[in-house]
Parts: C-alpha cells; sequence; structure tokens
C-alpha cells in the first residue's frame, strides 16, 4: 500500500512507510465501511500547549490502531476500536495521521491542528514631535507575531476612537494610515492594537495594544512688524511684533532684534494672538539703515520678519546770547546752530543752508527786557520732516522809573476814607518804592489800601530806588475835612432862624391874649382895675 499524503515535518520512517503503502492499495481495497475518525477534529490550541487526540472506529476487528504525527506523542489509553495520544510541545500549524486496519483494509483518518498566539510585539512608530495643524502625517504600526493571521487584524486608534482597520500581512505585518493633523489632536494619545478573534472557533477574542504616544501640532503665522520707520539716536521707541492665528500661543519663543542686538521683550497673549513689546534705544554708531527682526519659533518651526529702519541723528538746535544779562546799551549777539542736516530759522531768519550758522544783534534798551529769541530747526530724513524749538529770554538791566501814567500827579480825598494810591515803578533789578510827605516822616503805603486822616495831607517824593539809581516823582495828597465852615455856617443859620421862629410864635401868642374881653384881675392889688373898652365908644368915656 502506498500512503495518500506526506505530512508537512514528517520525520519519522514509519510514518513514510504508512503513507506509501496507503497510496499504493488499490482503488477498491481503500473502499471503508467503518471510517477511522481523529477527535478532536481541527482543533485550535495555544503555542506550546498540548492536545489529547484520539483514534477511533467502529469497526468491529480493528487492529494495529497508530497516530503518525511530527510532535511528541505519549499513548495514554486504548480499548476496542480506539487509541488515545497525548500530544505536546505544540509550537506550529501540523497534521496528525491516524491509521489501522479493518476487516484486512488499511484505514485512515487525519485532522489539522492549528496553534494560535497573540503577537508578541505590537509597537506604534514614533510620531513627529510637533505636527503643522492642516498637514498629514503617517500612523505606522509593527505586528511581530501573532496567529493564525487570518484571523488577525490591527487597528488604528485617536484615544478610544477608530482611524483604520486592517489584516495583519506579511512577518512582521506593518500597517499605516494617513491622518490630517488639527487643533483638536493637540495632545491626542494615538496607539495601535491587534485584534485575535477565535470566536467562530469557539474561544474569544485576544487584544493586545501598543503603548499610547502623544501628538502635539501647532499653527504658526508670519509675525507683523509695527515700528516707526525713523528712529532718533540715543531715544527711546517701542517695537512691537504681532502675530495671529498662533497656535499654541504659550508654547512660542518669540525675539525681537535691532541688528545683531537682542532686545528685551515683554510677551502678552490673548487666545490666539500673541504681542510682543520691546523698548530699543540706538547709539550713534548705529546710525543709518538697520534692520528690526522679529523671529517667532514653535514646534520646530520658526518664521521671521524684517524692517527697514533709518537711525538718523538730530542735534541741536544750540540757541547762544553772548550776553544772558546785559546793561541797557550793550550790544548782544543771538546765534543758533544744529547738526549737518539741520536747517535753523532764528527769529525768521533762516541760516544760509543746513548746518549753517543763523544769528542777529541788538542794541540792548528797556523794551528788550525779559524779549524772547525762538530758534526752529528742520531735519529731512528719509521723506520725513522733524521740527525742534528752542527759546531763550535776555534780560536787560536798566535803572528805576516811574510811569506819570501809573502815578497820579494829585489825588483829592476825604477823611476816613480808605483809598490805595496807585504808582508803580519799573526797572531790572526790581526797584523799591515809596511815598515820603515833604518836610515830615509820614509815609503812605503804595498799592495797598489805608485809612486816610488829616495829617496825610500834603505833597508826597515819590521816589523809586535801586542799585542802578533814584527816580523820583511828586504826589499831592488833598485831604478834606468832614466838617469844613461852611457847614458850620450853616448850621448856626440854622440855628438862629429856629429861634427866631420860636420868639414869633410867643409874640403872637401874647398878642391874642391882650385882645381877650375879661381879664382876671388880683383882689389885693393897689392898681387901677383895667376896663374893656368897645370899639364904638369914645376915648375917655367911663364905663357904666
Amino acid at each position: 500500500m502506498v500512503p495518500s499524503g506526506l505530512l508537512p515535518g514528517a520525520c519519522q520512517t514509519s510514518l513514510i512507510s504508512l503513507l506509501l503503502v496507503c497510496c499504493l492499495l488499490p482503488p477498491g481495497a481503500q473502499g471503508q465501511q467503518f471510517p477511522l475518525r481523529v477527535e478532536p477534529q481541527d482543533p485550535v490550541v495555544p503555542a506550546g500547549g498540548s492536545l489529547l487526540v484520539n483514534c477511533t472506529t467502529n469497526c468491529p476487528h480493528a487492529e494495529l490502531l497508530t497516530l503518525e504525527t511530527s510532535l511528541i506523542k505519549k499513548p495514554v489509553g486504548n480499548g476496542m476500536g480506539w487509541t488515545a495520544f497525548q500530544l505536546s510541545g505544540v509550537t506550529g500549524d501540523s497534521q496528525v495521521l491516524c491509521s489501522g486496519y479493518c476487516n484486512g483494509s488499511q484505514v485512515t483518518g487525519s485532522s489539522s491542528i492549528t496553534v494560535y498566539g497573540v503577537p508578541e510585539r505590537v509597537e506604534l512608530a514614533p510620531l513627529p514631535e510637533w505636527q503643522p495643524v492642516g498637514e498629514n502625517f503617517t500612523l505606522r504600526c509593527r505586528v511581530e507575531g501573532g496567529a493564525p493571521r487570518t484571523n488577525l487584524t490591527v487597528v488604528l486608534l485617536r484615544g478610544e476612537e477608530e482611524l483604520s482597520r486592517q489584516p495583519a500581512v506579511g512577518e512582521p505585518a506593518e500597517v499605516t494610515a494617513m491622518v490630517r493633523a488639527g487643533r483638536d489632536d493637540h495632545g491626542a494619545s494615538f496607539s495601535c492594537r491587534t485584534e485575535l478573534d477565535l470566536r467562530p472557533r469557539g474561544l474569544g477574542l485576544f487584544l493586545n495594544s501598543s503603548a499610547p504616544r502623544q501628538l502635539q501640532t501647532f499653527a504658526l503665522t508670519m509675525p507683523l512688524l509695527d515700528v516707526s520707520p525713523l528712529l532718533e539716536v540715543e531715544t527711546s521707541w517701542s517695537v512691537d511684533c504681532i502675530l495671529t492665528g498662533l497656535f499654541p500661543a504659550s508654547e512660542a519663543q518669540v525675539q525681537v532684534a535691532l541688528g545683531d542686538q537682542m532686545l528685551n521683550a515683554t510677551v502678552e497673549s490673548h487666545g490666539d494672538n500673541l504681542t510682543a513689546t520691546a523698548t530699543a534705544t540706538a547709539s550713534a554708531e548705529q546710525e543709518g539703515t538697520r534692520q528690526i527682526v522679529c523671529n517667532v519659533t514653535l514646534g520646530g518651526d520658526s518664521r521671521e520678519t524684517r524692517k527697514n529702519v533709518t537711525i538718523y541723528s538730530f542735534l541741536g538746535p544750540i540757541l547762544n546770547l553772548s550776553e544772558p544779562t546785559a546793561p541797557e546799551g550793550t550790544t548782544v549777539t543771538v546765534t543758533c546752530a544744529a547738526g549737518a542736516q539741520v536747517q535753523v530759522t532764528l527769529d525768521g531768519i533762516s541760516s544760509a543752508g543746513p548746518g549753517q550758522l543763523a544769528q542777529l544783534q541788538l542794541n540792548a534798551t528797556e523794551e528788550d527786557d525779559r524779549r524772547s529769541f525762538f530758534c526752529n530747526a528742520t531735519l529731512r530724513v528719509d521723506g520725513g520732516i522733524f521740527h525742534r524749538n528752542r527759546s531763550v529770554q535776555l534780560r536787560v538791566l536798566y535803572g528805576p522809573k516811574i510811569d506819570r501814567t501809573k502815578c497820579p500827579q494829585s489825588v483829592t480825598w476825604q477823611e476816613k476814607t480808605t483809598h490805595v494810591l496807585q504808582c508803580q515803578a519799573r526797572g531790572n533789578p526790581d526797584p523799591q518804592l515809596q511815598c515820603l510827605k515833604e518836610g515830615s516822616t509820614v509815609k503812605v503805603p503804595v498799592g495797598t489800601p489805608f485809612f486816610v486822616k488829616l495829617k496825610h495831607n500834603g505833597t508826597y517824593s515819590c521816589r523809586a530806588n535801586s542799585s542802578l539809581g533814584e527816580y523820583s516823582l511828586t504826589v499831592v495828597m488833598n485831604v478834606q475835612d468832614r466838617n469844613p465852615i461852611a457847614v458850620s455856617i450853616g448850621m448856626g443859620v440854622l440855628v438862629i432862624l429856629g429861634l427866631v421862629m420860636i420868639f414869633a410864635a410867643l409874640a403872637y401868642v401874647f398878642g391874642m391874649k391882650k385882645r381877650s374881653d375879661s381879664y382876671h384881675v388880683n383882689q389885693g392889688s393897689t392898681w387901677l382895675p383895667l376896663t374893656s373898652k368897645q370899639p364904638n365908644e369914645e376915648v375917655g368915656e367911663e364905663p357904666s
């Protein structure tokens, strides 16, 4: 008999001989009324495990039942129509063959043993350290081992979200997926998971996962520089570097520089917007065209913006007086100067050209005291026009003077009233002014209220004194008494008139009493009684 085929990995001579015999049997001799069965049929066992295999038949006269396999086998029992073997060290897929004789005819049965195991290694390839938002990156998972491969699936995950599911093909198996990075992916965890699904074979679902990897995403935009195009030497000015749509703004690093000089910048962020503000001071050595640079670094990437600025020097104007304090009648020279590119104008008089001196001369008079001179400097730089002004005041020394319009020649005031003697003196230095009564020590205050008395009546000499001399004016002060003679005379006339009126009234009353019809006469008088006289009676007629 010739065996029907070779088992993979068979190494024993007896098995080969048996198979050759089975294959050489005539077809009619192989007709099996009682087949030989292998139990369990097509089992699935874990790698390195063991298996109990039973060769059994219903043939009443079965003989020489045996098991042919490349695995380590150990007989564990037999009986009427059966023989059992314990297989150990199952490390790979294999086939086993049960053979024997029934009524002189050879009978056989086979079974496939499938070995299963979870992958030995599941690893997600490293992710980019920083991934730009909106760009694709590749998730790559490598799987080593795992069987049976037909039941092995590789799943790529973002957190618990399934991104891709693919069969494991090849050894090692490599599974990839393209993912577009978004802002939501910043800080997200990605992993790879294998699923060995043996539920159709009566077993469970076996999972194995890689270590998670975290992704960092970023969005970097071009910075905007806000700085004046013209900067003056030795003055401080602000430089703003502005970024919008930056993510994550808190991770960005900003550097601001003037040429090779790094500037200290204060960074403020509001959401996805960032502003870096620096203060710069240029030196005279940097005069000319320079560059302001703003560099932003985020996620291993950087953006840089440069802007040209012109650094200029604006010297002056320098305004000088030959004598800041000059005596009256002195010649004073006023000059104004500035830098080489600066045009100056002194009190409306322009210099001959940029960098030239402007000047004027004057003979100092009293009217020039406290006079201000103005100088305007103009600089033109790269289309920009700059102005700067200076002023200086001249002091002229002159003797004291009293203006008659500000000091009256005479005044007339009533006694016991309050008045102010308005008198002013001028001069440089400021003079002292006082008014003294001639021939007396009486002094009246000047410019302040005082109570006028009769003693203030008279002629006063108002003198202004300073270190440069004296100036005086005469002021006549007429103080009128509140009760003059005319008033006294008037009062006397009124008194006399009053007395006259009183006497006239008394005379009238007395005359009226003399004309009355009867009089009362004292009884004890030695005088003759008076008699009344009627108007029609003759004079001398006796009364009846």
